[in-house]
């Protein structure tokens, strides 16, 4: 089969393109470094139609892009829908680039303009047009971890709420640039989600999550006094702080009963499974990767960029 659609995933850090058939199914890949960061001075045209070439795609192949492409500091800002939102919605605030060869779209952000909680997401609202279907009418909880982890609230089919927590970000800050960063040392390790040390503190955070403060404190005591270890103490950081994420996002949001869609892969995705399961939290795992494409495939269709197969004229 020939490619329909070019799906782009632009992040801050990280780019990834897939060519997807009529059916949404992945014909060729690419992943680079080249992210927002690296795209604005280099130009994001030149990155992307250099990858398109790469992969053999047809100058004339249309393109529909997610994620921080469409900021403000991107290639051309897609306007925030706001909550709530549905995604026909999201799928109507798609921005074109102007003067471009081939037709190109960004998806546009979702904005909460809630004075007592104010959020922004960009990328996430295309994982969550992927999943729609298994979502339908109901009412879900959606938790999406990463450097800002975002669990939102799905009701009839659109995102009525959300909110962000800057796990992954305080992971990194901690243990590159607080006094935690003798206990962890230079070295980054992996942590697994059977660790002991991981278990052990991410269930006293989900116990007691208001003492997170004192509780790092005593990772650095742990090294001097009871002789942990590098590995050990990036378990208890990581356990503490994902710990508190899902204590307090679980209060506000999963409250209807329905297992929380754990929209995760790689490294993330066992962490937070136990870390659910250690919060006695029902959960449904979807692959993330393959949320993005199913969402971008969507958005082409709904816009008119790509046809679905089975599609008669």
């Amino acid at each position: 089969m020939s490619a329909r659609i070019a799906a782009v995933d632009w992040g801050t850090s990280r780019l990834r393109i897939w060519l997807l058939d009529e059916a949404g199914c992945v014909l060729a890949e690419r992943r680079s470094d080249e992210g927002m960061l690296a795209a604005r001075p280099d130009g994001f045209a030149r990155i992307l139609e250099g990858h398109l070439a790469a992969m053999g795609a047809p100058a004339d192949l249309p393109a529909i892009i997610c994620g921080m492409a469409g900021s403000r500091q991107g290639w051309v800002e897609a306007p925030y829908v706001y909550v709530p939102a549905s995604m026909q919605g999201i799928f109507g605030g798609a921005a074109p680039i102007p003067g471009s060869r081939r037709d190109v779209r960004i998806m546009p952000g979702v904005a909460q303009r809630d004075p007592a909680s104010p959020d922004v997401m960009r990328g996430e609202e295309t994982q969550l047009a992927g999943i729609a279907r298994l979502l339908g009418s109901d009412t879900h909880t959606v938790c999406m971890p990463g450097t800002h982890s975002k669990w939102v609230e799905i009701a009839e089919g659109s995102i009525a709420g959300f909110a962000t927590y800057m796990t992954g970000e305080l992971f990194s800050v901690l243990a590159g640039h607080s006094i935690l960063s003798h206990s962890l040392g230079a070295e980054s390790h992996s942590v697994s989600a059977s660790a002991p040390l991981f278990r052990r503190w991410c269930e006293e955070s989900l116990t007691e999550p208001g003492d997170v403060n004192a509780r790092l404190f005593r990772i650095r005591a742990s090294t001097l006094l009871l002789d942990l270890q590098p590995i050990q103490a990036a378990a208890a950081l990581s356990g503490l702080l994902i710990g508190a994420e899902v204590a307090s996002a679980s209060g506000r949001f999963a409250r209807h009963g329905a297992p929380v869609v754990l929209v995760a892969s790689g490294a993330l995705r066992p962490l937070y499974e136990a870390a659910l399961g250690l919060a006695g939290l029902e959960f449904h795992p979807v692959e993330a990767d393959e949320a993005v494409r199913a969402g971008l495939f969507a958005a082409a269709v709904h816009l008119g960029m790509a046809e679905p197969a089975g599609a008669t004229a």
